[in-house]
């Protein structure tokens, strides 16, 4: 896909180490290895979610917080 050579390789690293340093380097690298398994395992579990609809066991009653999307009216103070 990408030819590198191992010049270029060099460069790239030389650039990495330039850039963020040689103690951030490993803290990098566990980030982004932990960032990786992360999405794996989020990928597997969402693969796993059930997405059918739950029945309703309020008795078709919506609740307050649900039903009432009007913000409230303050009283205004006459001075």
């Amino acid at each position: 896909m990408f030819n590198l050579g191992g010049l270029e390789l060099g460069v790239i690293a030389m650039l990495v180490v330039l850039l963020f340093g040689v103690k951030r380097i490993p803290e990098l690298g566990s980030g982004l290895g932990l960032g990786i398994s992360n999405f794996r395992k989020a990928y597997r579990d969402g693969m796993a979610i059930d997405v059918t609809a739950e029945s309703s066991t309020s008795g078709g009653k919506q609740s307050e917080t649900m039903g009432n999307t009007e913000a409230p009216k303050q009283a205004k103070k006459e001075v």
